[in-house]
């Protein structure tokens, strides 16, 4: 079985398409747009700790949003200029799986940055006092 086939065998036809084929999910649509509790939201795809609860904020978005990743080397970044516009793509580092993009427009009162981030790409762990 090669990784496509792998991927759809794993994923839902949505997943796959965002996780593995870089779509969007439409905003105000995800699982944890207005999740407030408190643990960690691992990659679908692999199950890597991407981001926390306590780095997430709400933008106004209409996706999660975080001001950092859980750790460095956590997510990997790379240049999108897909739909006319230039954007920053994040990925899980360790699978490749679509997260969403990162902007500079978070808070400034800690990192200045935005990972707009669909829930679909995430699994959430709530933490053990949830």
């Amino acid at each position: 079985m090669n990784d496509d086939e792998r991927w759809r065998e794993k994923l839902s036809a949505e997943e796959y398409r965002i996780c593995r084929e870089k779509g969007t999910e439409a905003p105000f649509s995800g699982e944890y747009y207005h999740n407030h509790a408190t643990g960690k939201y691992r990659c679908k795809c692999c199950g890597e700790v991407l981001f926390d609860s306590g780095d997430k904020y709400e933008s106004g978005s209409g996706w999660p949003s975080f001001d950092r990743p859980a750790a460095d080397g956590a997510v990997r970044r790379e240049e999108d200029f897909s739909l006319g516009m230039h954007r920053v793509e994040v990925m899980c580092e360790k699978c490749g799986c679509h997260l969403g993009h990162v902007f500079d427009d978070g808070p400034r009162d800690t990192t200045g940055q935005r990972y707009c981030i669909n829930s679909l790409s995430l699994n959430f762990e709530a933490a053990d006092d949830e």
